[in-house]
């Protein structure tokens, strides 16, 4: 197996509309806000696309075929799903060596935050902080972003196959 058999990427990116009431949860980090995701699960914007990113370039089924919208996923910790990814991948023989994410919203503001979503991804993937970036960016109060309408994130993802 050479080098680029064992080392893959995925892209992805997913967003989510917010609706009134808490808690508000980005990267498995609560904050305090008086708005949430609308979703099925808890809404998770960050750790949906890091989990379909990782999904993709492992080669495995994406984010809503693991976890379908059924009464058992209905509300359910994305925390738990990224763990339940991290398993699966492991039983693959595979591990994530970088994970790259911005969170795009004009609220709330998540620099303050960063140190905590990269601990806190870093714990649900089972990898180094140092091998997690968050970033947090806004629209400029342009689009549905900028209008506070909701929150998007995009992730990459680095994985390696073990094999000779």
């Amino acid at each position: 197996m050479t080098l680029s058999d064992k080392i893959s990427i995925g892209l992805s990116v997913d967003a989510h509309k917010f609706k009134p009431g808490g808690p508000l949860i980005i990267g498995g980090v609560e904050f305090d806000f008086d708005q949430s995701m609308e979703g099925h699960s808890d809404g998770d914007v960050l750790l949906h696309a890091v989990m379909d990113a990782v999904l993709s370039a492992a080669d495995l089924p994406d984010l809503g075929t693991l976890f379908p919208e059924t009464d058992e996923n209905a509300g359910r910790s994305s925390v738990d799903m990224a763990r339940e990814v991290t398993r699966q991948l492991k039983v693959q023989g595979i591990r994530i060596l970088s994970i790259d994410s911005v969170v795009l919203a004009q609220a709330p503001k998540i620099s303050p935050f960063r140190s905590q979503l990269r601990e806190s991804l870093a714990a649900c993937f089972d990898i180094s902080v140092s091998r997690v970036n968050v970033k947090g960016k806004t629209f400029d109060h342009m689009g549905p972003i900028g209008n506070a309408e909701g929150i998007e994130a995009r992730a990459v993802a680095l994985v390696e196959r073990a094999g000779a």
